[in-house]
């Protein structure tokens, strides 16, 4: 749905601003404790898996034979890293992968698997040893739900639909007794069931009226019986508003889940996206700025979903997003290696933020990717593992997921074109209160004074995720550079919370 205008209150969009204040900043707000929102679905925390460089091969995937620790081919270090992150939901395998992807290449025996070229990714070879029972026994070993994408692009129908009964019949079909005769007795559950992936571009270069009735087509032999299932439609690149009413008008009684893609890139330009790191202040900023376009685009997306169902039944699924910069100088053409910054941390933040606000129609999400791949939260080199500031924003985030959205209203000045502080906060099944508070500015702190309306007593819990550099990160070197730290800096008095939040940061508390 739409935002009606206290949470529009909420939205910290683009404002007209130049350069840094040479002075330091003062946030005043206040905080609605008695009016707690719509819940924040977990599923809005997801994550991304895609069959490309190595992002599940050596970063999830090893091979039951590896001198890396593993349990049955998956890696330990990467699954108990994954657990403590408390991964809602793993999309697979795409991605544009997904529409090149033909399911039985991936089952059967591993040793006689065949190997496929991945077209998209720089042709590298793939021996499908990962394939639909190592997917769906990983996100059972790591305690996520299933996002699976059958192939619209180089498929068929019977393909998607052979796919998925072969996952979750518990009958004695010919595909059920195949998946028994290959290991697993029990049929599997999907709990999303994306239909192609990005079919305005590598899923097909559609039109969306065809990719409607294509849809229409898939959905009605491909959607597994039970009703249980959540049926994502290939939804609109960024701001591609006509995409989103087409299909709303042609198949919108036929999905429960629309996608949506975007990506930040510093500069705008596919072309010369920017650095990961050695970046200067001004791709710093405008990373922020091309970020905060997701806020924009949501409210026109939610309106013109609207249009046709303003009781917001169906969810918007913003299943692609993330940083993308130009690769890691060396690395093999089509692996999307970067490294990950403090400047990613906060990116990742501003982007929950903007999900919170939305949180009415947005309750799906999968940043891009899981591991090794863009906006990574791991990243592996052999039998190293590293987690990135990326992981350590989705840890502090971990106490949203599933509490109730509170209205958060700031008074902040401009770092650029941006509000330098942005804010998100939400209570919880147990009735404690979180609040999460960005700085962007890297020079300034920022001193906050928030009104509380409604009873907290106390603070029981803060953490702080800052460093010396805009482009910190963490290395097979020096794995601790950029990690979260005791936050004790702020304080409760007489309904008022005050606090200082460093320059470049990110702040996450919590009240009682």
């Amino acid at each position: 749905m739409a935002m009606n205008s206290a949470l529009a209150a909420l939205a910290l969009v683009l404002v007209a601003g130049g350069a840094p204040t040479a002075t330091a900043q003062t946030v005043t707000g206040v905080l609605r404790l008695n009016e707690p929102g719509p819940v924040i679905a977990p599923e809005v925390y997801g994550q991304f898996m895609e069959q490309l460089g190595t992002g599940i091969d050596g970063g999830v995937w090893v091979g039951p034979e590896s001198d890396i620790p593993n349990t049955r081919g998956f890696r330990n270090d990467v699954v108990a890293a994954l657990k403590d992150l408390q991964v809602p939901v793993v999309r697979w395998p795409g991605g544009c992968y997904a529409d090149i992807y033909h399911w039985r290449d991936g089952v059967g025996p591993r040793e006689t698997r065949p190997v496929t070229l991945n077209r998209w990714w720089g042709n590298k070879e793939e021996n499908n040893a990962f394939g639909t029972h190592e997917f769906f026994e990983f996100a059972e070993l790591i305690g996520a739900k299933t996002y699976l994408s059958v192939n619209v692009g180089t498929g068929t129908p019977r393909e998607a639909a052979d796919w998925v009964e072969y996952v979750t019949s518990d009958t004695g079909s010919r595909l059920a007794e195949e998946r028994r005769a290959n290991g697993r007795e029990k049929p599997w559950r999907i709990d999303y069931l994306g239909i192609g992936n990005e079919p305005w571009g590598c899923g097909g270069r559609m039109r969306a009226s065809y990719y409607a009735d294509l849809f229409r087509q898939y959905v009605g032999f491909v959607a597994p019986s039970g009703g249980d299932t959540v049926v994502v439609a290939g939804g609109p690149d960024a701001e591609n508003y006509d995409w989103t009413r087409t299909l709303m008008q042609v198949a919108g009684k036929d999905f429960d889940a629309l996608s949506l893609h975007y990506y930040t890139l510093p500069t705008g330009d596919w072309a010369a996206k920017g650095a990961a790191i050695g970046f200067s202040e001004d791709q710093w900023r405008s990373a922020f700025v091309q970020t905060y376009r997701m806020e924009a685009m949501l409210n026109a997306h939610d309106a013109i979903m609207d249009e046709t169902d303003p009781d917001g039944e169906t969810m918007l699924a913003v299943d692609e997003w993330g940083a993308w910069y130009d690769p890691t100088p060396g690395s093999p053409g089509g692996w999307l290696q970067q490294q990950n910054s403090l400047r990613d941390a906060l990116l990742a933040a501003v982007n929950l933020n903007i999900f919170h606000r939305h949180a009415d129609r947005v309750r799906l999400a999968n940043i891009a990717q899981m591991v090794n791949v863009l906006q990574a939260m791991i990243l592996t080199d052999g039998d190293r593992m590293i987690l990135t500031p990326t992981y350590h924003a989705f840890a502090l985030y971990r106490p949203f997921q599933g509490a109730r959205t509170l209205p958060l209203f700031l008074d902040s000045p401009a770092y650029g074109d941006v509000k330098a502080v942005d804010g998100t906060a939400a209570v919880d099944p147990q009735g404690r209160v979180h609040l999460a508070l960005v700085n962007l500015d890297p020079h300034h702190e920022a001193t906050m004074i928030l009104n509380l309306e409604g009873a907290a007593t106390e603070i029981t819990g803060g953490d702080v995720l800052t460093a010396a550099a805009m482009d910190a990160h963490n290395s097979f070197d020096a794995p601790a550079a950029v990690t979260p730290r005791p936050f004790t800096g702020a304080r409760l008095n007489g309904g008022r919370l005050s606090l200082t939040l460093p320059g470049k940061s990110l702040v996450v508390l919590t009240l009682r």
